[in-house]
């Protein structure tokens, strides 16, 4: 579920943006001023737009399992004017299939709701983990796309990233990258290795239920 701020996320928020696994691929971490501060412009901006920087928390689960960005690119590039997607879990919370459903339901509030005809995401180079996220989402990589990212000085090893393009969100593509994700957590679990109809199904069925609220 994808939510408006509490009072309750901004020391989760804090700790996630603290953590150096988390920021591996920002400029740096946060100090605990700077997180509330974010955390309260992001708050103001999501209740003005009807968009922005959701927090995300699971159903019967985390009440604070990371934020899911829907914002217009705030620089000016090649590609810009534009609309991107983004996500941000505490390190606890990857490998999940948690990124892929919160940025899922954004793609959809963008296309079915905005009425937008693309939505971008971008990254390092570097960050291989968010790439298979857009890979998943069924976002499209160009080369001709990749650029230096403004904000960052000529040096930074972070500078040169990749852009991905989504111009229509592929339910079925996203359905069967979270049931695979899924599957996968419930062999875990179990300690069973090898897939089965029944864990399949099942996971299935839990996507398209999600889905839909």
């Amino acid at each position: 579920m994808l939510r408006q701020w509490r009072e309750d996320d901004l020391a989760p928020w804090a700790a996630m943006s603290a953590d150096p696994r988390v920021m591996e691929f920002f400029p740096s971490v946060y100090t605990a001023a700077e997180a509330e501060a974010k955390a309260e412009r992001m708050r103001e901006l999501l209740e003005r737009d009807g968009f922005g920087w959701w927090v995300m928390e699971i159903k019967k689960g985390a009440a604070f399992a990371g934020v899911i960005c829907l914002q217009i690119v705030p620089f000016e590039a090649s590609f810009t004017p534009a609309m991107e997607v983004g996500w941000r879990l505490p390190y606890e919370h990857w490998g999940h299939g948690y990124a892929t459903d919160g940025a899922a339901a954004a793609l959809r509030f963008a296309f079915n709701v905005l009425e937008r005809r693309e939505v971008v995401a971008m990254t390092a180079k570097t960050n291989l983990r968010s790439q298979r996220v857009m890979h998943r989402l069924g976002m499209t990589h160009d080369p001709a796309d990749d650029f230096e990212h403004p904000r960052l000085a000529e040096e930074h090893p972070l500078r040169p990233h990749v852009l991905y393009r989504c111009t229509h969100f592929h339910e079925e593509a996203g359905l069967r990258a979270l049931v695979s994700q899924r599957a996968h957590d419930a062999h875990l679990e179990s300690g069973v290795f090898g897939r089965t109809a029944a864990i399949l199904d099942e996971a299935e069925s839990e996507v398209r239920r999600d889905a839909v609220r």
